[in-house]
Parts: structure tokens; C-alpha cells; sequence
């Protein structure tokens, strides 16, 4: 009997994570109405200032994004913990680091790409400067995978404890603060009309580091919780 190649596992993975969110779809939205009800409290506590909007737009879109993912990382690996297909993926014949990988993909198309596709509405709400739209987007594009491989990493390491709410974040935080800080910066930076690539490197620098490195150390964290 052949073991089935990389791309083959994937694909599966991907299916069932799809039809696992078709059943569950409720559950799917909680990110993006969290984030979305996050920029309302901001439009509310600004009391509608339409300048004083513009100028915290941006960073408000990325902190709410930032907690967004945060609110989602303990379903990262817990179901899969508690039905049993944790130990089936540590006999699977490809790699475990792989199926971290595919399932922090996964992850991030049905959590933060939905967010993406909302950002011009949320912008506009906040009366975010149409000039600083794209550079937004090219910011969250590149930082929210990292954010959810840096999350990969503390999810393994607590997927073990049947309460790691908080303790999940306490992890989290440190890691998500300096993604946050040049996502936000670069947009910063372009609305005083600066050169923003060089925030945008080292997130893309980041996200490479981060695409090696982090499934490794999940699937690492995942041997040790489940030995």
C-alpha cells in the first residue's frame, strides 16, 4: 500500500476542516463579529468624531483583528484533542509539521480572510483614509498568517489543559504585540506619507521564519502534550 503524498493529505485535511465549519457555521462568524463589534465600541467611545476616527482607523482594524485571532486560536487544535485525531495524526505517514501547517491554513481562510474581505467596510465605518486602504490590507495580508502561526505554537503547548483561556493569552501576547507594532507603524508611517517597506519587510521577513519554523515547533509541542 503506497503512503499518500503531501498534497494528497492536505487536500483531506482541508475538505474535512470545510465540511467540519459547513456543520458549525455559527462557531466560523464568532471571529469576525467579535472584530466587528470591537470597531463599533471604538466608533461608540470616539463618540463619532470623524477626524479623530480617521487618524485611530487603522490601528483600531489591527488591534481588533489582533483579538479576533486570539479569540479563535483555542479551537485551533482542541477539537481534533478531544475526538482522538490528534493520535491519528502522529501515525499518519507524512510529516506532522505538514498537517500543523495545512491546518494553520486552514485556520486562517475561514478566520482572518473573512476579516480581510471586511476591512473596506470596517474602514468605512471608521472613516479610515481611502489612501491608506490598500496599504492596510497589504499589512493584514501579510500579518495575519504570521499571528496564526505564532498562535499554532502556544496552541500546542496548552491544547494538554482543559482551561488555558488566559493562559493562552498571557503566552500570545508577547509574540503578537511586535506584529502588531510594525503592521500598525507601516500604516503610521504611509499616512504621514514615509516609505512603509521596511515594516513590510520584516513582517514578510517574519512570515517566512515563521512558515519554517513554527510548524516544527507545534508539532513538537503536540509529541510532548500528547506523550
Amino acid at each position: 500500500m503506497t503512503s499518500p503524498s503531501l498534497s494528497a493529505a492536505a487536500r483531506a485535511l482541508l475538505l474535512r476542516d470545510l465540511r467540519l465549519l459547513w456543520r458549525r457555521r455559527g462557531d466560523a462568524l464568532q471571529p469576525l463579529l467579535f472584530a466587528v463589534l470591537v470597531v463599533v465600541l471604538f466608533a461608540l467611545a470616539l463618540g463619532g468624531d470623524r477626524r479623530l476616527l480617521g487618524a485611530i482607523a487603522p490601528y483600531a482594524i489591527w488591534v481588533a483583528a489582533l483579538l479576533a485571532g486570539l479569540l479563535a486560536l483555542d479551537s485551533l487544535f482542541r477539537g481534533d484533542a478531544e475526538d482522538g485525531s490528534l493520535e491519528q495524526w502522529l501515525l499518519a505517514p507524512v510529516p506532522l509539521a505538514w498537517l500543523v501547517a495545512v491546518r494553520v491554513f486552514s485556520h486562517w481562510l475561514t478566520t482572518s480572510l473573512p476579516l480581510l474581505l471586511a476591512v473596506p467596510l470596517l474602514g468605512e465605518l471608521l472613516y479610515l483614509p481611502r489612501d491608506q486602504l490598500g496599504v492596510l490590507l497589504l499589512g493584514l495580508g501579510l500579518g495575519t498568517p504570521l499571528l496564526g502561526l505564532l498562535g499554532a505554537v502556544v496552541a500546542a503547548l496548552t491544547v494538554g489543559m482543559k482551561r488555558s483561556g488566559i493562559l493562552m493569552a498571557l503566552l500570545a501576547l508577547p509574540l503578537y504585540v511586535p506584529v502588531l507594532v510594525f503592521g500598525a507603524g507601516g500604516v503610521a508611517a504611509a499616512g504621514q506619507g514615509l516609505d512603509a517597506g521596511s515594516a513590510w519587510l520584516l513582517l514578510g521577513a517574519g512570515l517566512a521564519v515563521a512558515l519554517v519554523l513554527a510548524p516544527l515547533a507545534a508539532a513538537a509541542a503536540l509529541r510532548i502534550a500528547l506523550d
